[in-house]
């Protein structure tokens, strides 16, 4: 199963770098399958350090906010446990893992991890509708360079009503970014 979340990982002058990522993941999240392309940040530190942090969050709009590049404060972290890296204070959950081979023969590279330390801040409450389908346009918006246009523009048709219907005002400002970030990464405008 793909676990939607955000991984950080570490610059080489020691800062954190977040990215959102959806591991595959067994159902008691003990190992993970990431497939970071390249090329990326978080392949090239994945890469470099063979550590990071999976992080299992409620925050759609840092999920936004990272894919839009709109991240213009970065968000507080602390030092992970067992690992050189980062954890998101505001998490609910963090799986501090270690890469434990790397396949890059192809632009989706694949690396396999283990979790080495896992820990719980608070409950994951869940999403409302207005966020899965904002977390479903995020995942096109890393994607207007593999995707057909039509494909994207239709998502966004399909999915901006359902976040109208069922938002509050955090998830109709993230529409807001992911629409704006939509609109200058196609050739054609969205409501067309």
């Amino acid at each position: 199963m793909i676990s939607e979340g955000l991984v950080t990982s570490t610059n080489e002058d020691g800062s954190a770098h977040f990215a959102p990522l959806g591991p595959v993941v067994d159902l008691a999240y003990s190992s993970l399958l990431l497939r970071p392309f390249q090329p990326s940040t978080t392949f090239d530190n994945l890469s470099r350090t063979r550590c990071g942090v999976f992080h299992i969050l409620d925050d759609v709009e840092l999920i936004a906010r990272c894919v839009t590049r709109t991240l213009h404060t970065l968000p507080e972290v602390f030092p992970a446990l067992q690992i050189n890296g980062w954890v998101l204070e505001t998490c609910c959950q963090w799986l501090e893992f270690e890469i434990t081979s790397i396949d890059d023969s192809s632009p989706r590279s694949e690396m396999q991890a283990r979790i080495v330390h896992r820990e719980q801040r608070r409950p994951f409450w869940g999403y409302n509708r207005a966020r899965h389908a904002l977390l479903e346009l995020c995942i096109l918006a890393t994607r207007t360079h593999l995707l057909p246009q039509d494909e994207i523009r239709s998502a966004w048709r399909y999915f901006r009503p359902v976040i109208q219907r069922t938002a509050g005002e955090t998830e109709l400002h993230c529409l807001e970014l992911i629409t704006e970030f939509l609109q200058s990464e196609l050739e054609d405008d969205l409501h067309a």
